[in-house]
């Protein structure tokens, strides 16, 4: 199955590839295609990835894979939320959108530190497709006072796992897929698929 990611966020593309490598999915970036970003108007994670996936099913003719996703701190209302890949106002400079969440959160003590990443993952088969597949994803944890790891992408040198005692960051890519939204969202993403007629 040729399926085009409605991203051009190259992390994101090679945490799915990694992710998809056991089944018979073949993920195309919307970018190879030519297919720029659609703009992200709503506000939801799953009105945003309903319009990146249509955006690349209606420009290439294939199935398109959307993922909205975004870390949300309990102490600051859900925040960075939707804005997590341009919190700091430009858009995928993950260095300086950990700056802003550890200065917002630099007075708030451990235990009122909790977080939780989240993922909902997007398939539509067609543009006008009236039943698209939405999953969903959540990893629980913390935002450290500081960075620890240089693995992963985005906000993981920061989000703890308490489980595990260490960062997102500082995981082997194996270790971080089982626990991820993103893995946890395209596991389920892969079980409806294979209930599907």
């Amino acid at each position: 199955m040729k399926l085009v990611l409605a991203s051009s966020n190259h992390g994101k593309l090679e945490e799915l590839r990694s992710l998809l490598a056991d089944s018979d999915i073949e993920l195309i970036a919307q970018s190879d295609l030519g297919v720029d970003d659609a703009d992200e108007t709503a506000t939801t994670f799953v009105e945003n990835a309903l319009i990146k996936a249509r955006h690349a099913c209606q420009l290439t003719g294939l199935p398109a894979l959307a993922d909205d996703s975004g870390i949300c701190v309990d102490a600051l209302n859900g925040a960075p939320g939707l804005y997590s890949a341009r919190y700091a106002g430009e858009h995928g400079n993950a260095g300086r959108n950990i700056d802003k969440l550890l200065d917002a959160l630099a007075d708030v003590p451990d235990a009122q530190r909790s977080a939780h990443f989240y993922c909902v993952l997007v398939l539509l088969r067609h543009a006008n497709d009236p039943q698209p597949l939405i999953v969903e994803g959540e990893w629980r944890g913390r935002i450290l006072h500081a960075r620890q790891g240089d693995g992963g992408h985005g906000y993981d040198p920061v989000f703890f796992d308490p489980e595990h005692g260490q960062s997102a960051a500082e995981m082997p890519l194996t270790l971080k897929n089982g626990l991820s939204h993103r893995g946890k969202a395209l596991a389920a993403l892969k079980q409806r698929l294979l209930e599907q007629p």
